[in-house]
């Protein structure tokens, strides 16, 4: 193994241009922690943040973007007992994927689920751990309940769709075209197409919401709110349309709401791996299953991570984009 491996950093803080390809030291895996070959890894929201400029790393973490991972364990760092050289894993990371070797917390990572390649392995970590929880952990969606996602197509859109469809929720989701609808709809959710139909409107006329998870903010703050049943639970995890809006805070009293959110990076390793047990014993059997399944977008070379951005950035995708790491 050579001590050096190619990555994609961020040269200049901007648009996709300023991601480059570039040869960096191999990461050495410290106390409880493993070291990565990656075969995929999975293109997210907070990378384009970073890209930008706007979503640091932790100052432990590597600069290099990449928060979820696919490949196998080729070293082990001083208290490491769950892994062994050679196996197959996903892994959520704290930064570094888009390069040829990563390390993670031992506990942060997880095995490939029975039936998935390495491929669709790459795409569950970082969605995983946030779509779980926050509508199991944070919303406590219960079976019954009516759940809305908006940015159905996305990512964590498919995924909480299938999560709560497999937990008997009845779901609706949001999207901006027929073909994102169809899409929804195949996976078992009543889809709205928000260019022309009123979420507000549609949901309330069922008795409202219990649950809403939102990445787009802005507007839809108020909307949501509205939105809400009777202890209702609103969960933020990303603001598209920015963090701010005017509310009504009399409408969150009056109806007893629960209005939370969370982002997943900065929180410590034992929180992560609480999640990850999580995973383990109750999303991971449903992957296995087939009750929750993942939707593959495109797929881009390491060195066209620019090109992956931008397919990001146009928000033309349903469901997940990949970065082929390791060649066949």
């Amino acid at each position: 193994m050579s001590d050096m491996m190619k990555a994609v950093e961020i040269a200049t803080p901007g648009d996709a241009d300023g991601l480059r390809l570039t040869d960096r030291p191999l990461p050495v895996p410290g106390y409880d922690q493993i070291l990565i070959k990656i075969a995929y890894a999975g293109i997210n929201r907070p990378d384009v943040l970073q890209r930008q400029g706007n979503y640091a790393p932790p100052p432990d973490a590597s600069d290099l973007p990449g928060l979820e991972a696919s490949g196998e364990v080729v070293g082990i760092g001083a208290g490491v007992t769950r892994w062994r050289v050679g196996d197959k894993v996903a892994a959520l990371l704290p930064g570094g994927g888009y390069a040829e070797y990563a390390v993670c917390h031992g506990d942060h990572a997880l095995a490939i689920p029975e039936g998935f390649d390495l491929r669709e392995a790459a795409c569950l970590p970082e969605t995983s751990f946030t779509v779980w929880s926050n509508i199991i952990t944070r919303g406590g969606l219960q079976a019954g309940e009516r759940f809305l996602v908006h940015g159905g197509t996305s990512g964590i859109g498919m995924m909480a769709i299938q999560i709560a469809h497999a937990l008997g929720a009845r779901v609706w989701a949001t999207a901006g075209n027929d073909e994102k609808c169809a899409a929804i709809a195949d996976l078992g959710a009543t889809a709205i197409n928000y260019r022309n139909e009123d979420f507000v409107k549609i949901l309330r006329e069922e008795g409202g919401a219990d649950l809403i998870l939102d990445m787009v903010g802005g507007s839809y703050i108020p909307r949501n709110i509205k939105t809400l049943a009777n202890d209702g639970r609103l969960v933020m995890i990303a603001f598209l349309e920015g963090p701010k809006a005017e509310v009504n805070f009399a409408q969150i009293m009056v109806k007893r709401l629960n209005v939370t959110g969370s982002t997943l990076r900065p929180q410590s390793d034992a929180a992560k791996a609480r999640i990850a047990e999580s995973l383990r014993e109750h999303l991971w059997p449903m992957l296995e299953s087939g009750a929750v399944k993942v939707s593959i977008d495109s797929e881009f070379a390491l060195k066209d991570a620019a090109e992956a951005h931008r397919r990001m950035e146009s928000s033309g995708h349903i469901g997940k984009i990949v970065l082929k790491v390791a060649d066949d």
